[in-house]
């Protein structure tokens, strides 16, 4: 339960679902301090109900890049380093679009958070920790649209598709330094957030997601088992992963036949 044990991390996206539940599980795996960076100020009454006395909350809009700068700048000025940047952004616009009716002022906006965001904190994270000498990790949220085509939601897509190569193209670039780049690819996970947009509950949306993934018997997909995955890759058990992606997604992409009739394609739950 140690696997973090002193490190200083820092988790966008950490006032509700994959991120709340990612910082939930770093704090309780002895990190020596979690920073949960957020525009919902929810994220201020999660960090408090941590209970650990090593969590916290920053007000932060990733699409703003001196705000990402501010938040890894007063991160090591209060404690010292950053060792792992958990990059957990994301939105699905909510356009069930194909590209012949694509809106490019939507697109824009998800691009500008689910990629451009994501660069700003690769790029602010990496650079404390190479000046500081720590041989960091960079965790983002993907998701398995990056891995395939879709019939609606376009933007979302296209997105994912371009934090691929990021993710990558960062691994190559920051090895020299000691630092890892990763991803964590989920299935959907029914979070607040995602059962707003689908306006359903978690419990129906559970259900019709189920039916396309391979594992059954047990329960549901959780934010807490994407989290379980991102913990590995920020975690010394993963020294030596770089530019990968880790898929989370109960063989959703391997099943032979998958339809899209009344669901969006799958978002990360973020």
């Amino acid at each position: 339960m140690n696997r973090l044990q002193g490190k200083v991390v820092i988790v966008t996206g950490g006032a509700s679902g994959i991120g709340e539940a990612t910082a939930r599980l770093f704090a309780a795996h002895g990190a020596r301090m979690v920073v949960i960076a957020d525009v919902q100020e929810t994220g201020r009454e999660v960090a408090a109900s941590v209970g650990t006395g090593n969590c916290t909350y920053v007000h932060c809009d990733v699409t703003e890049e001196p705000q990402v700068e501010s938040l890894v700048r007063s991160t090591v000025d209060l404690w010292g380093r950053l060792d792992v940047m958990f990059s957990n952004v994301g939105v699905v616009s909510g356009c069930d679009q194909t590209v012949l009716d694509l809106d490019l002022g939507q697109f824009d906006r998800v691009m500008a958070i689910n990629v451009r965001g994501m660069a700003a904190c690769i790029k602010h994270a990496a650079r404390a920790m190479a000046e500081g000498g720590v041989r960091g990790s960079i965790v983002c949220t993907s998701s398995v649209t990056g891995r395939s085509g879709g019939v609606r939601n376009t933007d979302y897509h296209v997105s994912k598709h371009a934090l691929g190569g990021l993710v990558r193209s960062a691994s190559v670039q920051l090895g020299a330094h000691g630092i890892r780049v990763n991803s964590v690819s989920p299935y959907a996970v029914a979070t607040p957030g995602l059962c707003r947009m689908l306006g359903t509950e978690a419990e129906e949306a559970e259900r019709a997601y189920e039916q396309y993934v391979c594992l059954k018997g047990g329960e549901p997909m959780k934010a807490r088992h994407v989290a379980e995955a991102v913990l590995f890759l920020a975690s010394d058990e993963a020294a030596f992963v770089t530019g990968h992606d880790l898929v989370v997604d109960g063989g959703f992409l391997h099943q032979p036949f998958r339809s899209s009739q009344r669901w969006p394609s799958p978002g990360s739950g973020q």
